[in-house]
Parts: structure tokens; sequence; C-alpha cells
């Protein structure tokens, strides 16, 4: 792995919240398809650290949830908060805390290093 693909290079970072930046309202990327689309495969967890220090922030944080369609925040404090933006935004969870991945998941048109959009449940 390249030290640009690495998941602890600024690059990697860059990619990652360059993707997260065009997740339009309404829809959601999981983290392991950041990864992947941010050129490190597997990188998920690395992914997660990413996010972490977004809260704060002017980008849609709220729209990357884990692969089975669930917020992964709630250890961290910010489940509800995370869970009502994306209400805000038209997205319903079922009772088992997951929203409609396969409906709601969103494929850049074009990602970095040319990936398209892979078999449905991959991420």
């Amino acid at each position: 792995m390249s030290d640009t693909a690495s998941p602890e290079s600024p690059s990697f970072r860059a990619r990652v919240l360059r993707l997260v930046e065009q997740i339009p309202p309404g829809r959601v990327m999981t983290y392991g398809q950041l990864a992947t689309l941010a050129g490190a495969p597997g990188a998920a967890r690395q992914v997660g650290f990413v996010m972490n220090a977004l809260a704060d922030s002017e980008l849609p944080w709220q729209r990357v949830v884990n692969a089975q369609g669930a917020v992964s925040t709630d250890k961290l404090g910010f489940g509800d908060i995370q869970r009502g933006l994306l209400g805000n935004e038209g997205i319903a969870f079922d009772a088992s805390g997951r929203l409609d991945l396969k409906r709601l998941q969103w494929w850049p048109d074009e990602a970095e290093g040319g990936l398209q959009e892979p078999q449905a449940g991959l991420f």
C-alpha cells in the first residue's frame, strides 16, 4: 500500500472528507464504502476515527453509518443527535435502529481511482 493509500496518511483523510462532503441530504454512505472509495479497502475503522473529529464540523458527518444501516455513535454520545439529524432529512429507522441501506446508500458517479458502484451487499 502506498503512503497516499495508507489509512494513516493525510491524503486518505482528505479523500474521506471530500467524499463525505458530497453525500446528498437524505442519503448515506458506510464506513467501509468510504474506506474503499478513498483507496484503503478494509480501513472502515480508520474512517471512523476521521469521522469522530467532525461532530462540530459543517460536513454532513451524520450521513455515515455502519454496514448494517445503523449509527455507530451511541458510545460516543452522538447517537441520538445523528438519528435526529438524519430524521430531519427524511431518513427513518426501523424498530431495530436500522435504516433502509439498500434504498438510501449513495454512490458517487465517479470517485478517486475510478471506482464505480460495486455489487449490492458488499458494504
